[in-house]
């Protein structure tokens, strides 16, 4: 299953992210986390002692993933006629997560106990010729071209505000979590993920931040309605190894309610039900949309016939 952490800056997405992460991987779940933010903090969020990432990004080498992920598709010519929503077809590579291919090799670093990819800093050289939603194509291509399973977990942690909605990664989940802190800010940007995620039919819930009383709990509830799925309180857990007072504090002693709240959490996600045929819809509305927006004029082609009409993944695309 396939879950996204949005919300606004400062809100604790990262954290959450990476807590969920270790919860699900300290349960012996397999899980992979993926750090899809223009800031990467994401592996020192999973090991504030020593969350140094030294696996290259995906964005550093697209050419080489769009090539493995292609295949011997006939309706992809080549890597530079495949954009970041080219939908998967007949003959296209399919993943599973963590799987024996290159990209998993290549790209994947255990960093405090969980496996992780990184999708690469935005950096000088992209400076007025380049946009961060480049580099997410590389992602988003992942995403559209991966078979997971029951009880398997890839968690991302997406850019900060709406932005996240400037692509059609949102439509790449399971279950996309807003984290928000009980705060006008912190709620400010449910109404607009609320719309969006309704106009697409985006599976989304609100896990309330920092939490540290009853009329923060209300006022959630009050803000963001039947949205709001659950809350951790505010963590002196957290900040300790935020702070590297704690080199490896163990999941064990976290805070009994922030422990329930990631176990409400996981079963959100696993009552979820897999729906391939809506995933992939989604994949190829997005690939028309940019087909007919830019990509047609760039690359010289018509992009609607990379189309597989007859082509639905999910695990018996594998066989």
């Amino acid at each position: 299953m396939r879950v996204a952490f949005v919300g606004k800056g400062g809100s604790g997405k990262t954290t959450l992210s990476a807590l969920f992460s270790r919860w699900l991987a300290h349960s012996g779940a397999p899980v992979l986390a993926i750090d899809g933010d223009i800031n990467q903090h994401l592996a020192e969020a999973l090991d504030p002692a020593d969350g140094t990432f030294t696996a290259p990004p995906l964005a550093a080498h697209l050419g080489d993933i769009k090539n493995l992920l292609r295949g011997t598709n006939p309706r992809i010519a080549s890597r530079d006629a495949m954009i970041k929503t080219t939908p998967p077809g007949r003959g296209s590579r399919l993943l599973r997560p963590l799987g024996d291919d290159e990209v998993h090799a290549r790209h994947v670093q255990h960093v405090g106990g969980v496996p992780l990819m990184v999708t690469g800093e935005f950096d000088e050289s992209d400076l007025g010729v380049a946009c961060y939603h480049s580099k997410l194509g590389a992602v988003e291509l992942y995403l559209s071209h991966l078979v997971d399973g029951p009880g398997e977990y890839v968690v991302v942690d997406m850019t900060a505000g709406a932005d996240a909605f400037a692509s059609g990664l949102f439509t790449r989940f399971d279950l996309t979590v807003l984290v928000a802190e009980p705060t006008r800010k912190g709620v400010s940007v449910h109404r607009q993920y609320r719309d969006h995620a309704q106009e697409f039919g985006i599976p989304l819930v609100v896990v309330g931040n920092k939490v540290t009383g009853e009329d923060d709990l209300l006022f959630l509830k009050r803000e963001v309605g039947d949205d709001l799925l659950t809350h951790l309180v505010h963590s002196p857990w957290v900040r300790s190894a935020e702070q590297g007072r704690a080199t490896a504090p163990s999941l064990d002693s976290l805070e009994p309610d922030n422990r329930h709240a990631l176990g409400v959490l996981r079963e959100a996600v696993d009552s979820r039900p897999k729906d391939w045929p809506t995933l992939h819809r989604h994949a190829v509305d997005f690939h028309l949309r940019n087909a007919r927006a830019w990509a047609d004029a760039a690359t010289g082609l018509d992009l609607a016939a990379q189309v597989d009409p007859d082509f639905v993944p999910g695990p018996s695309s594998l066989t």
